[in-house]
C-alpha cells in the first residue's frame, strides 16, 4: 500500500515539474513585441520671398542668396537671436537686428551678458563673431546698420524698469572688426528709434509710453556730444505726432517721419507727419502729412 502511495505522489510531482517547464517555454506562435521606435517629425519645407532671405523653420537659422534654391546654415542658435526683453513672435527675426545684403550678412544678438555680432562678408563662406560690449544687462531695443563698407552703428537699450532704461550707441570704422561706444545722452526714457545718416550725424529718439511730443537727440561729431533737436510742430498737430522715427537723407536735406504712437487716433492713427531739416538735424520744420500707403 505504501508503494502505491509513493508512486502516486511521485507521478504528481513529476506532473507539476513538467507543467511548470512547459508553462515557461515561449510559444512558437507568441506575438513578437515591436521595438518602441519614435518617428522623427518631418522637417518643414523652406520658403523665400526675396532673393536674399532667411528662414527660421525647424528651429534652424538659414539664409539663401537665390530665393530658396539653396540654403546655407548659420552657425548660431535660433534662441540666441531673441534673448533679452522680447515678447514678440519667434517666427521672424527682430526688425533691424540683422543685415542681409550680397556684401554683408550680420546678426546682432545677446548672449551671457554680452552683446555680439555674427557676420560674413563672403556670403557665408566664413563667419566672424565680434564682441561689441560685455557685462551688459538684458537688452530691449536693438538696431544695427552699415552706411558703407567701413562705417556701421549699433544702438542698444536695456536694464528696463517701468518707463526708464539705459541706452548706448556703438560705432565701427573698420567694417565691424572693432566697436567703440560713443558718449551717452544721459536720457533715461525708453528708446523709440535711432540711426546715423553719415559718420558724424546720428540721432536717438526717446519716449514710447504715452508721449505728448517727440524727443529727438542729435550728434554732429560722431557721438562725442549730444543735444536735443528742436522740432517745430504746428498747433494743429500737437499731441498727435509724438514719436520721432530715425531721420534719413532726402536730396540735400534730412527728412524725418513722426508717428502717432500706439494710442494715436488721428485719421485712423496711421497718418504720420513729415519734417525736414536743413542744418543736419538741429531744427525741424513740418512739411506735410504722410499717408500709410506712401
Amino acid at each position: 500500500m505504501k508503494n502505491v502511495v509513493f508512486s502516486i505522489a511521485a507521478l504528481i510531482i513529476i506532473g507539476l515539474i513538467a507543467g511548470l517547464f512547459f508553462y515557461h517555454m515561449p510559444s512558437k506562435h507568441a506575438e513578437v513585441q515591436e521595438p518602441n521606435v519614435q518617428e522623427t517629425p518631418a522637417k518643414q519645407p523652406l520658403y523665400a520671398n526675396e532673393t536674399i532671405d532667411y528662414s527660421l523653420q525647424n528651429d534652424e537659422v538659414k539664409i539663401t542668396f537665390d530665393k530658396g534654391e539653396n540654403w546655407l546654415p548659420i552657425p548660431i542658435e535660433k534662441d540666441a537671436l531673441f534673448n533679452g526683453e522680447y515678447n514678440g513672435s519667434k517666427e521672424e527675426l527682430i526688425e533691424n537686428s540683422y543685415i542681409l545684403t550680397k556684401k554683408r550678412i550680420a546678426f546682432l544678438y545677446y548672449e551671457q551678458d554680452n552683446i555680439k555680432m555674427l557676420s560674413s562678408i563672403d556670403q557665408g563662406e566664413s563667419w566672424q563673431e565680434t564682441l561689441i560690449s560685455e557685462h551688459y544687462p538684458p537688452i530691449r531695443f536693438r538696431k544695427t546698420a552699415f552706411l558703407n563698407e567701413h562705417f556701421g552703428y549699433v544702438i542698444i537699450s536695456g536694464d528696463r524698469t517701468m518707463s526708464q532704461e539705459m541706452s548706448n550707441v556703438f560705432l565701427t570704422l573698420d567694417g565691424g572688426k572693432t566697436w567703440n561706444e560713443t558718449n551717452n545722452t544721459n536720457v533715461t526714457r525708453l528708446v523709440a528709434d535711432g540711426g546715423f545718416t553719415n559718420e558724424q550725424t546720428g540721432f536717438l529718439s526717446f519716449g514710447i509710453l504715452n508721449p505728448e511730443q517727440p524727443e529727438l537727440h542729435v550728434t554732429q561729431d560722431g557721438g562725442a556730444n549730444w543735444s536735443e533737436a528742436e522740432i517745430q510742430i504746428p498747433e494743429k498737430y500737437r499731441k498727435i505726432f509724438v514719436i520721432a522715427e530715425a531721420p534719413f537723407k532726402e536730396g540735400n536735406q534730412l527728412a524725418m517721419l513722426v508717428n502717432q504712437g500706439p494710442s494715436g487716433d488721428y485719421l485712423g492713427g496711421k497718418v504720420k507727419g513729415k519734417f525736414l531739416s536743413k542744418d543736419e538735424g538741429k531744427t525741424w520744420e513740418f512739411a506735410r502729412e504722410v499717408q500709410p500707403d506712401e
